[in-house]
């Protein structure tokens, strides 16, 4: 598998938050079965989907948010093909409509806490007829299709799924990744590139949003700059903006978290040319390797948790730094930010992503310098590989209580705020 294989699979567009343009595809997948009114959907999804549907904006529908609304405008799409980008579609008929199934209690969304990875069952329910669709470990990986109970055979793909990739990715060594990043390929240049600008436009229009105070003085540069950037474009993004970002690892937020930064820090003066396109094929590389010890959708932040660690590889290269500096630096983080938990997708990401942002920025600085929390301290391990097993243990197994906490405080809001019962088992 070549440097630009694993780049082409995880960086991908995505309009919005990509749970809720998952479960929208979902409903369109769904809803395109039949053609007549709708009368009713069902949603089943997984804790992380929950989550991240429960207070993101969602684009073109005048920054609606909730859990009932991805699956209510997606089964009105009239294309479902358009897949993450599903959104781009909505129009004001379609928010009307909405509402009107939303107020008139005809949507349901309710939560399978045993799956750990992404998984969407949606059911449009027409006056002709029903239609159901099933995703699963990806955000566009469709596993079942039916129509009124009947199976549809499903294309057969050669794509290798996110998983098998991320697996693949986890298992080199440091020396190994930076080895595939400094032959990075002009397919690939070209690629990030793309995702580079996609992701300082959201940033940029997100700065617009901002009061000059928090922004500062637009020729400072540093991680202080940068991590203002990357929280005004996820600003824009878990509002509802209509741009498209480039996604990375499955989210949109992690991509920002990671290209944005690099990219401001390579334009400074007297870096070597060429360096700020390996450095973020680095990071791409460690953020891959580290979702896959977390899962696609985690307890924990991933922003801070897989994003922040990557970008933090990405500036111990970009400084020159070794493969012994990159596993300091991956230590260091996994000594600081282990344990900022994920309570959905929503605009308070952005400040998660500038706290990781500068946690990034000083755990490279010490590790360049030689500096790394010792292997006798806390959760860290002996390395910074053996601490990303560790950090996947925390999140995977130490946190599912703090998991099912997070929905059932989401759960208790959601009956506050509407009168809705609970649909959390």
């Amino acid at each position: 598998m070549t440097l630009y294989d694993i780049l082409d699979h995880e960086w991908r567009p995505a309009l919005g938050c990509t749970e809720p343009a998952s479960v929208a595809y979902a409903a369109a997948l769904a809803g395109s079965q039949h053609t007549g009114p709708i009368e009713r959907i069902e949603l089943l999804c997984d804790s992380g989907t929950y989550k991240n549907c429960f207070a993101v904006g969602i684009p073109n529908s005048g920054r609606k948010a909730g859990i009932h609304w991805a699956p209510s405008l997606g089964a009105q799409a009239p294309e479902p093909t358009a897949g993450l980008e599903i959104f781009r579609q909505i129009t004001p008929e379609h928010v009307a409509l909405a509402d009107d199934l939303i107020q008139s209690g005809r949507v349901t969304a309710r939560v399978d806490r045993s799956h750990r990875n992404l998984y969407v069952d949606c059911t449009v329910r027409r006056a002709d007829g029903w239609g159901r669709a099933v995703l699963e470990d990806e955000h566009t990986r469709l596993i079942a299709l039916e129509r009124d109970g009947a199976p549809i055979p499903l294309g057969t793909s050669d794509r290798e799924t996110g998983e098998s990739v991320r697996a693949v990715v986890a298992g080199l060594s440091f020396s190994a990744m930076i080895e595939m990043a400094t032959g990075v390929d002009d397919d690939s240049r070209r690629l990030l590139a793309e995702c580079v600008e996609l992701n300082l436009a959201i940033a940029r229009h997100g700065a617009t949003q901002f009061p000059e105070r928090f922004l500062g003085d637009p020729s400072e540069e540093g991680p202080a700059h940068a991590g203002r950037m990357v929280c005004a474009g996820v600003y824009a993004r878990m509002s509802g903006e209509s741009m498209t970002v480039a996604s990375l690892a499955g989210s949109g937020n992690k991509g920002i978290t990671v290209a944005v930064p690099l990219a401001l820090a390579s334009r400074e003066v007297g870096r070597p040319a060429g360096r700020g396109d390996e450095a973020l094929a680095l990071a791409s590389l460690v953020t891959i390797a580290v979702t896959h010890h977390l899962g696609s959708l985690s307890a924990v932040c991933g922003c801070s948790n897989a994003a922040g660690i990557g970008l933090a590889a990405g500036y111990v290269h970009l400084n020159g730094g070794d493969a012994q500096a990159v596993s300091c630096a991956v230590t260091n983080m996994v000594g600081n930010v282990t344990g900022m938990i994920c309570d959905g997708a929503k605009i308070g990401c952005g400040l998660k992503t500038m706290s990781s942002v500068d946690a990034a920025f000083r755990a490279a600085s010490l590790a360049c310098a030689g500096v790394a929390i010792p292997a006798s301290d806390g959760i860290v391990g002996a390395d910074g590989l053996a601490s990303l097993l560790n950090l996947g243990r925390i999140a995977n197994n130490g946190m599912v209580g703090v998991n099912d906490e997070v929905l059932d405080i989401m759960a208790d809001k959601l009956e506050r705020s509407t009168g809705q019962t609970r649909e959390t088992p």
